[in-house]
């Protein structure tokens, strides 16, 4: 077995395409999250957290979206959980009702946020 060859240039990015039913309502979503909207053009948003983002695109297909999961790991999930005001994500964006921060049989504690469009958010810490 060889070793993996190392890239010419160190990685800058990597950001997954998140698809989107109706672009304006889930840009007005990941903002209420608390993401950064730090470009955007007729078919896509980039958004950032941190050092991290992901790039929201206006195109969907309903087997895609309903089957996207992205994982967003934080230090305290309890924590980050707090800040979330998961009613306003219901009422006012039509999503699915967040579920809370639980051990799962993996080991992980992870909650749960559903875009309005179908994607599927793990939010969790690292294991202990």
């Amino acid at each position: 077995m060889t070793a993996p060859a190392k890239p010419a240039q160190a990685i800058l990015a990597l950001r997954p395409f998140v698809p989107a039913k109706d672009f304006a309502r889930s840009k007005a979503f990941y903002q209420a999250l608390g993401f950064r909207m730090v470009r955007e053009s007729k078919d896509i948003a980039i958004f950032e957290l941190g050092a991290f983002g992901f790039i929201l695109q206006d195109f969907y297909v309903q087997e895609l979206a309903h089957n996207f999961m992205i994982q967003l790991m934080v230090d305290d999930v309890d924590a980050w959980w707090r800040t979330l005001d998961c009613q306003a994500l219901v009422k006012i964006f039509g999503a699915a009702p967040p579920r809370a921060p639980a051990i799962q049989p993996w080991g992980l504690k992870v909650g749960y946020i559903f875009d309005p469009c179908g994607p599927l958010w793990h939010v969790t810490e690292p294991a202990a």
